[in-house]
């Protein structure tokens, strides 16, 4: 299971004709708790998607009862209907469940920009009844229901001590900070109110998502969001459930990096040694965002060369002269300059990991990437297809 594993939420997917291969394509998590409480983090991508725009006024509304979510369609750029088909999903859901308060559902969508004609909300309004009564507390339908272009089902789970978290997750293509393209839905048995989860998912999301920057392409989609149903009667110190929140994030960061669009390989660059955590992270998205240097690693090249290059154009403090960069354990520059043979260095497997020292400070960072390849040009120009 999944985000069903805590007590005090059910949920389901099924399939309503959205996707062309009948696979399923709508969603729903329900929080049954008695004492529900909810964080939701969105997108910071100023071209925002309908159901961003209702999750994000919904959210302040009060705390969320559940959250829809449908793939094949992101009801994107779809106008003031879009906006209407999104109320309408929010208000059939709020009514399945005898729910007075529509903004206590918060709506998710994912898929083609654009999509979102009357045929699309005639499938997704019409499957509302069926999803619901689909709904289980140990259901494990509901990951499928949220992938497009995904290859694998993305969940986690925690155990606390009486309480747990649990989590699904879709993304495999436009994944770059704020969020990375992705939709979350994370739930938890534990009590406690939204202010501690907004301020552990805030910081979960930080170290987690927003460094996961596949290929520079940030979406209008992203949203996460965090239920709590209070069912343990629990309540976790809060740093001890953000630890336990933040490895679930980290755990789905590196599923969706590890299923990201025709990627070969997973790479991981750990900046050490820079002045500030946030200029470790601006190094490592440098290097992250370099077609050059992701180009060599699909070519199983440690060209080193294109670090420095890339790390050069950040405003970050260090001397070029003066950084270390290895490949796979293997220190290829040192001090700008040579080390070892770059046969020493083996980039075959898919793991990667690039490691850069710039020796100006104490702190440290890591960004998630992957290479570029044939495959993933190929998936994208065929994408809308």
């Amino acid at each position: 299971m999944s985000v069903t594993t805590p007590r005090g939420f059910r949920s389901a997917g099924i399939a309503v004709g959205l996707k062309s291969t009948g696979k399923p394509d709508l969603a729903l998590v329900v929080n049954d708790g008695p004492a529900p409480a909810s964080a939701a983090v969105f997108t910071s991508n100023r071209a925002q998607a309908n159901p961003i725009l209702w999750s994000r006024k919904a959210q302040q509304a009060g705390p969320a009862r559940a959250v829809i979510l449908n793939s094949g369609g992101a009801n994107c750029f779809t106008g003031d209907f879009g906006y209407e088909t999104t109320r309408l999903t929010a208000e059939a859901v709020a009514s399945e469940l005898g729910e007075p308060d529509p903004e206590r559902v918060l709506v998710c969508s994912t898929g083609l920009i654009g999509t979102g004609d009357q045929a699309f909300r005639d499938k997704i309004l019409g499957g509302v009844p069926r999803l619901a009564a689909a709904l289980a507390a140990d259901d494990t339908t509901a990951p499928a229901a949220i992938l497009t272009t995904d290859s694998v089902e993305k969940t986690a789970v925690r155990a606390g001590d009486g309480w747990s978290i649990g989590a699904m997750a879709k993304g495999a293509g436009m994944l770059a900070p704020g969020l990375a393209t992705m939709l979350v839905v994370i739930t938890t048995d534990a009590l406690l109110d939204g202010e501690a989860l907004d301020r552990a998912l805030r910081a979960a999301s930080a170290t987690s998502f927003d460094r996961l920057d596949s290929d520079g392409c940030m979406s209008t989609n992203d949203q996460v969001t965090l239920l709590a149903s209070g069912a343990s009667g629990i309540a976790p110190e809060e740093h001890v459930f953000a630890a336990a929140l933040s490895e679930v994030c980290d755990e789905l960061a590196a599923k969706l990096q590890a299923d990201a669009e025709g990627a070969a390989h997973d790479i991981d660059i750990e900046v050490r040694g820079a002045a500030s955590e946030a200029e470790a992270v601006e190094v490592g998205r440098s290097v992250a965002r370099n077609n050059l240097f992701k180009a060599a690693i699909f070519g199983n090249d440690p060209n080193w060369g294109r670090v420095l290059a890339a790390i050069g154009t950040t405003e970050a403090a260090f001397d070029p002269y003066q950084v270390d960069v290895s490949f796979n354990g293997v220190r290829l520059c040192h001090a700008g300059a040579p080390d070892r043979p770059v046969e020493e260095c083996d980039l075959t497997p898919r793991r990667t990991h690039v490691l850069i020292e710039l020796f100006a400070g104490e702190a440290e960072a890591t960004v998630r990437t992957n290479d570029l390849t044939h495959d993933y040009v190929h998936e994208n120009s065929a994408y809308s297809s």
